[in-house]
């Protein structure tokens, strides 16, 4: 694999990066990292020492509590990029989140320095960055709403069918385990809610694989 992209090939990925001299920017000093599903790729307290933007792959974004905890963010897909590393990169702190790829991933690293440039520079680059913190913001305030007022069956579904949609199948592809530290519940709440869904209908049940049969209403 190459380690940049063209500048054609930067005009693929992200269209809405209509400035001839800004594709020409991006294909100069990004640079290409691959990862295997399961890799850890920022990690708390790290130093960022790129800006991501995803070619393919999904990125899985969870934040520690106090306790040591983990508690699930959101999702990150092709043509997207983190906002906790945008936050990062311009105060020169260190990272508050962690990035593990769900699957195998290929980034596209911009130096760090770029994002605080092309903002002032490049008025497509500060609409994406815009629309980024926009669209985490809703995602961030949905998972505070399903905290706060939803039932957690009501808070498992709509996990099992963001997953499902993520992965553009009925099935996904997980353990009760890593379903609960997402959750931030423990494993026997998340099992037993399982089997009920399983009893109604909801879920078909298997080894590390949930078939999503129907949406709970």
């Amino acid at each position: 694999m190459p380690d940049q992209l063209t500048t054609t090939q930067v005009h693929q990925y992200f269209p809405n990066f209509v400035e001839p001299a800004l594709q020409a920017d991006i294909a100069a000093s990004g640079r290409l990292h691959s990862f295997r599903d399961g890799d850890v790729i920022m990690d708390y307290g790290g130093n960022i020492r790129m800006l991501p933007l995803i070619i393919s792959g999904t990125l899985k974004i969870t934040r520690q509590g106090p306790d040591g905890s983990e508690l699930f963010l959101y999702y990150l897909t092709r043509g997207e990029s983190c906002t906790m590393t945008f936050t990062c990169c311009l105060s020169d702190k260190a990272s508050e989140i962690r990035a593990v790829a769900e699957a195998p991933t290929i980034l596209l690293g911009l130096p760090q320095g770029k994002l605080d440039e092309w903002m002032m520079k490049y008025k497509s680059w500060k609409n994406f960055v815009l629309q980024a913190y926009d669209s985490r913001l809703t995602e961030l305030m949905d998972t505070i709403d399903q905290i706060s007022f939803s039932r957690l069956d009501q808070r498992l579904m709509q996990y099992l069918h963001r997953s499902s949609v993520l992965n553009d199948e009925a099935i996904v592809h997980t353990t009760h385990q890593r379903i609960a530290d997402d959750l931030n519940v423990s494993r026997e709440a998340i099992s037993r809610l399982l089997k009920s869904l399983e009893k109604q209908a909801y879920v078909q049940l298997g080894r590390n694989q949930i078939r999503i049969m129907k949406t709970l209403v």
